[in-house]
């Protein structure tokens, strides 16, 4: 179900939603004249690179995609800048700081929680790691692997935005500085 189609009420003075109405983006209440658009949440991720040139790969311990590769990252929270947000997410699932981060590209994606899909622009960058000795799996990763890009099967990747990205990756990677 999208958010869209969870609201049955105006949020502002609670008049039911005209089923003509109901589903559509954005939601238009004749009564009070809201207007409420939905818009998509932002994400953010980060192929991070150690020194060797391997990039970092969480193992997912929760669903959607539990126990499938990602790279590490999340959502960025309301007044957050995208960087802040990823280098905050980083922090929060492998314990490292990133370093030199670029902007990669973006992808539409949709993350099912709790019944809801959400739509979702997941912002896709690339970033070296500051002390890749120190990562360890932590809020909600099952495990941390470290592996040339070369060797990843785009289909052991959580995300589609992953898995695309993942090609740009071994383009930036190979193409000489």
């Amino acid at each position: 179900m999208s958010p869209a189609e969870l609201f049955r009420y105006c949020p502002r003075c609670g008049e039911p939603r005209q089923e003509s109405n109901r589903g559509h983006i954005p939601l238009r209440c004749f009564a009070c004249d809201l207007t409420y658009y939905f818009n998509p949440t932002v994400a953010a991720a980060a192929w991070v690179v150690a020194a060797d040139g391997r990039v970092l790969l969480i193992r997912r311990a929760q669903e959607p995609a539990a126990g499938k590769f990602a790279i590490p990252g999340g959502f960025i929270d309301i007044g957050e800048s995208a960087e802040n947000g990823l280098r905050r997410e980083i922090r929060e699932e492998v314990g490292l700081d990133i370093d030199r981060l670029a902007f990669v590209l973006s992808y539409p994606n949709q993350y099912v929680y709790r019944d809801v899909t959400y739509p979702v622009v997941d912002l896709i960058f690339l970033a070296q790691a500051v002390a890749a000795d120190g990562a360890k799996p932590l809020d909600g990763v099952a495990g941390i692997v470290w592996k040339f890009p070369a060797e990843i099967d785009p289909a052991e990747l959580a995300f589609p935005s992953m898995q695309v990205s993942h090609a740009e990756i071994l383009r930036l990677l190979q193409s000489p500085s």
